[in-house]
C-alpha cells in the first residue's frame, strides 16, 4: 500500500470472545448499547461479510465511526459505493454511507466517546470527549466516519 494507513488490529480477547459473543446476541435481536451487524460486501471475494459496529446517533442522524481505523469493513464501504446493511435479529436495513470530510468530524468523534469510551477510548491516541477541539481534529484523519441515509433500493 502506497500510504501509511491507521488501523490498530483486535486482540485475542475482543476477536475470539467479545466479538463472537456481541454478534451472537445481535442475532438473537439483542443490541448492546446501539450495537449492530454491519454487512457490506467484500471488495474482493463480493461475498457479504459481517462485522459487530457501534450505530451512533446524533441530533437523528446515523453515523459508523471506525475506532481502530482504516480497518477491512471501512475498505469494503468505500469499494461498494457506501452500500451497507445494518442488521438486528431479523432486521435488515439497507443504507448508503458517505464518508464525512475530517473537518467535521469532531463532534461525532465526541459524542462517539461520550457514548462508548470504555469499550474504544485506547484507540483514541488519549482524546476523550472532553478533549480540546485541536486534539480531536488532530485525530479525525485516524478515524474514519461514515453518515448514513436510508437506500433508494
Amino acid at each position: 500500500m502506497a500510504e501509511d494507513v491507521h488501523y490498530q488490529s483486535p486482540g485475542l480477547l475482543t476477536r475470539k470472545l467479545m466479538n463472537p459473543f456481541v454478534l451472537v446476541m445481535m442475532r438473537v435481536g439483542i443490541s448492546i448499547w446501539g450495537s449492530r451487524i454491519l454487512e457490506v460486501r467484500g471488495r474482493t471475494s463480493g461475498m457479504p461479510r459481517r462485522t459487530p459496529v457501534n450505530l451512533l446517533e446524533v441530533e437523528g442522524v446515523h453515523y459508523l465511526v471506525s475506532p481502530r481505523g482504516e480497518g477491512q469493513w471501512v475498505r469494503n464501504v468505500r469499494a461498494d459505493g457506501g452500500r451497507l446493511a445494518l442488521l438486528l435479529g431479523r432486521r435488515r436495513e439497507e443504507r448508503i454511507a458517505r464518508e464525512v470530510p475530517d473537518s467535521e468530524k469532531s463532534p461525532i468523534i465526541r459524542a462517539y466517546l461520550r457514548r462508548w469510551k470504555m469499550e474504544v477510548g485506547v484507540f483514541f491516541d488519549g482524546v476523550s470527549a472532553d478533549s480540546e477541539e485541536e486534539d480531536l481534529q488532530r485525530i479525525a484523519p485516524d478515524h474514519p466516519v461514515f453518515m448514513l441515509s436510508e437506500s433508494k433500493s
